[in-house]
């Protein structure tokens, strides 16, 4: 071989790697981490787990699979079905073009097709059963894509290590921190506002309003029926076992407000846990207010407020006395999260507004700036959806559904002072 040859290869090495292309390199995507069924039979038997789909027996089932692709270019999906008997017709969908193909057996790659990509961004992969002779359609558990629309920049959820195929599914979650640094005073109280536009009140959405370092105050779609507002406050005592707290390390209930239902919590931290089932709407604009109170014996009791303009009035959610704790309010955040990982492939958006502080000596500050950051699953690059900013006299968040215009970490977003404090009478507060 001679040494011209060695370097054109050496050189075309060097332009494919500056171009973050990965050639003739075949990716695998695992569909337990990036699959959804989007379209489900009558039955409901169909289901995605670790291993990929199970149960594909009905031609109404579409299974989606969502891959971003960096670069415009071709696109070419296999996959290694297992037909356990019979064969199985199968439908390949992307961006509207399909290709058809019969399978059988297993142990064998089929080639679904190959698409032209125009833009870069995220490309919905849809795959249906058409007809199968055999119990089910296929088991299947991961796609392998190439062409040269794939690079090193293709996002997806690469593999199930720390469980991320759970927490790929569920999106990636986006907050707003606060600015404090403005603020010369220990704060006493927090006061917010959210509004979740309509159409953006998804199943398993929580909007937090009023975060801090020691617990969080919002509320959340729990399901088709049940809405819920949520004010928790973790334990001093490191743990995800409510049952390893020690007696005196436990968050213990000062008051709850009517109908509220208490208790603890664990599984991310451990800690007290009120919440009020409340049919709150989209488009409306409901107030959060939030107090911390250091007291006596190295103990600081946390209080939340609830105002829906369906009621006109402030509604005690709960009080809680964190032990081993002697602080006003810090860290002050908000956040959007999907908790329900069925529904991470669907929108959605908040809006949040008139922030305000008010100091142990009385005076209310606002709060008009704010750093964007997100969770590890968009750290990893295993999610792209995700963005935040503002828009008039708000910030907003947004996550999940696999659009592709994200935002940067660490972004700071800032918008007119507000000039009218809350009108609170704090002394009648329940």
């Amino acid at each position: 071989m001679s040494k011209s040859f060695v370097s054109l290869i050496f050189i075309l090495c060097i332009v494919a790697s500056l171009h973050g292309q990965a050639p003739g390199k075949r990716l695998s995507v695992p569909l337990g981490g990036n699959s959804w069924i989007t379209t489900h039979s009558k039955t409901g038997n169909e289901e995605i787990t670790r291993q990929g789909w199970r149960n594909w027996t009905d031609s109404e089932t579409v299974f989606s699979t969502y891959i971003y692709l960096s670069a415009s270019g071709t696109l070419k999906l296999w996959a290694m079905f297992s037909v356990p008997a019979g064969e199985s017709t199968i439908r390949c969908t992307v961006n509207g073009t399909s290709h058809s193909l019969t399978i059988a057996g297993s142990g064998r790659e089929s080639k679904m097709g190959e698409w032209t990509i125009a833009n870069p961004g995220y490309v919905r992969v849809d795959i249906q059963g058409l007809r199968r002779t055999g119990p089910v359609f296929a088991t299947v558990k991961s796609f392998l894509v190439s062409g040269s629309a794939i690079d090193l920049e293709t996002a997806f959820v690469k593999n199930d290590e720390g469980e991320f195929f759970h927490w790929g599914r569920r999106g990636p979650s986006v907050h707003l921190n606060y600015d404090l640094t403005k603020i010369d005073d220990d704060i006493e109280w927090m006061y917010s506002e959210i509004t979740v536009p309509t159409g953006n009140d998804v199943i398993g959405s929580y909007f937090m309003a009023n975060g801090f370092d020691d617990g969080y105050f919002g509320m959340q779609v729990n399901s088709a029926i049940e809405r819920r507002i949520l004010f928790s406050v973790w334990s001093p005592f490191d743990t995800d076992d409510p049952k390893k707290v020690p007696q005196n390390q436990k968050v213990l209930l000062i008051r709850k407000g009517k109908d509220v239902t208490t208790g603890e919590f664990g599984d991310e931290g451990s800690g007290g846990q009120s919440y009020l089932r409340f049919d709150w709407k989209a488009g409306n604009t409901y107030k959060f207010l939030l107090r911390a109170l250091p007291v006596a014996n190295n103990h600081t009791n946390y209080a939340a407020w609830f105002y829906a303009p369906e009621e006109k009035r402030w509604r005690l959610i709960a009080s809680f006395s964190r032990p081993a704790t002697n602080n006003y309010l810090s860290g002050l955040y908000s956040f959007l999260e999907n908790f329900e990982p069925e529904n991470g492939n669907i929108t959605r958006k908040a809006y949040y507004q008139n922030q305000w502080v008010r100091t142990k000596s009385g005076e209310w500050k606002s709060l008009n700036k704010a750093i964007f950051t997100y969770d590890d699953t968009a750290k990893k690059g295993y999610r792209l959806d995700y963005s935040g900013g503002v828009e008039g006299a708000r910030f907003y968040l947004r996550n999940c559904g696999f659009f592709n215009d994200k935002t940067p970490d660490q972004s700071v977003f800032s918008y007119p002072a507000n000039t009218s404090a809350p009108n609170i009478n704090l002394a009648k507060l329940e």
